[in-house]
């Protein structure tokens, strides 16, 4: 074990992570510590403050694998760098699980049969994977986001922009399908999963997020609904919303449609030979 390297890489991390990336309050100007404090992490690896507080200063004991894998995940690691603290304390990191974010082909395939459709790839947290040009020129790209803003669910209740193109009427609609995808998706994934943390967040940053939440409503759902959007060039688009999942439900093909001989086709069809689809 490489004590020296592996207290300076905890410490690192630790001030790297801010307290709403894992559920947290920010606790305001008077919080001097930059990133999370040790008896934060402490917590959120259950174990004691005293004992996480011996290994960031290199002098406790070689730390097990299931102590390491605890440590991983509070200070929200990813992959390489989860092997590098097992590296550093001496330990062969355990095998990846397949990627969340990693589309299945199955849908891949299907999306680059949709080319000439809005349509993208999800998962039930409300992260994007993969967009068709037309779902680009509607919605923006929506794989740039980090962290908990890679949750769409996320950037609704916390970023006023998310909601612009979409008509104020259809708020309250959109707010609660989104809740509703968030708590199915709580379930299917367990404790201490990426939606349960989009959650932990969203209880403390979003009232009305708060209030929905307490609803405990399950099935409102996009599917069976018209979704309004808004673009710039061709106005207000009226669309249908179907959802495909994957057998192992990690992932959805979301497919938006016009039904033939309204303006919203031809909002599409204006919008496919701008951007060449």
């Amino acid at each position: 074990m490489d004590r020296k390297q592996f207290a300076d890489f905890l410490r690192s991390r630790r001030e790297a992570i801010q307290p709403g990336d894992v559920g947290l309050f920010h606790g305001g100007p008077r919080r001097r510590t930059p990133g999370l404090r040790r008896e934060e992490v402490a917590a959120l690896s259950e174990m004691s403050t005293d004992y996480y507080a011996r290994l960031e200063q290199g002098r406790g004991p070689v730390p097990s694998e299931t102590v390491l894998g605890a440590i991983a995940r509070s200070l929200r690691l990813s992959p390489r760098e989860r092997d590098h603290l097992f590296f550093l304390a001496g330990r062969q990191a355990p095998a990846h699980e397949p990627l969340e974010n990693s589309s299945s082909t199955g849908l891949s395939r299907l999306l680059d049969l949709l080319q000439g459709s809005p349509a993208q790839i999800v998962t039930p947290s409300g992260e994007t994977l993969a967009q068709t040009p037309l779902s680009l020129e509607l919605f923006g790209d929506e794989s740039v986001y980090e962290g908990l803003e890679r949750s769409l669910m996320y950037r609704w209740f916390t970023r006023p922009e998310t909601r612009r193109i979409y008509p104020e009427r259809d708020h309250a609609l959109h707010s609660r399908s989104f809740t509703s995808q968030l708590r199915t998706a709580c379930i299917q994934e367990g404790t201490g999963s990426f939606p349960e943390r989009v959650v932990t967040s969203l209880l403390n940053l979003s009232q009305e997020f708060v209030t929905l939440w307490g609803m405990h409503e399950i099935d409102v759902r996009h599917e069976g609904y018209r979704k309004r959007v808004r673009h710039p060039g061709v106005g207000l688009v009226d669309l249908e919303c179907q959802l495909l999942f994957s057998a192992g439900q990690t992932h959805g093909l979301l497919v938006f449609t016009a039904a033939p001989g309204t303006n919203g086709q031809h909002q599409l069809r204006e919008l496919a030979g701008a951007v060449g689809a």
